[in-house]
């Protein structure tokens, strides 16, 4: 089960790069919320394909809270809502999905440069 849990973290990671939006504090963030997901996935081992969505949902929670919405939809103009991830369980095979649109946007750990954060 580690190596899902740091494969997600991982995953996850591309997505805060591409965005620019890795810096120390959204990185902790991101160490928080795999060490949530690594208990939670030791007591559901058959759970494996829901982690990587899951840590993306939960870091969402936490930027929120802390710096505003990640990441903003790139689809439409002057967007200020954010993607969210599909299925809402967090997998198997999530993707970044538009708030508004329902268009789906990159797979998770799937998007590009040019996306950021938001208030």
């Amino acid at each position: 089960m580690t190596n899902h849990v740091l494969s997600a973290r991982a995953t996850v990671m591309r997505d805060l790069e591409a965005t620019g939006a890795a810096s120390a504090e959204t990185v902790s963030l991101l160490e928080d919320a795999v060490a949530e997901r690594r208990w939670w996935a030791e007591q559901w081992p058959a759970g494996e394909a829901y982690v990587g969505g899951l840590v993306a949902q939960d870091l969402q929670d936490a930027l929120l809270q802390r710096v505003g919405r990640w990441p903003v939809c790139p689809r439409c103009d002057d967007a200020v809502h954010a993607l969210y991830i599909h299925p809402e369980l967090g997998g198997p095979d999530p993707v970044w999905v538009c708030e508004e649109s329902g268009t789906v946007v990159a797979p998770l750990g799937g998007l590009t440069g040019g996306l950021t954060g938001g208030a």
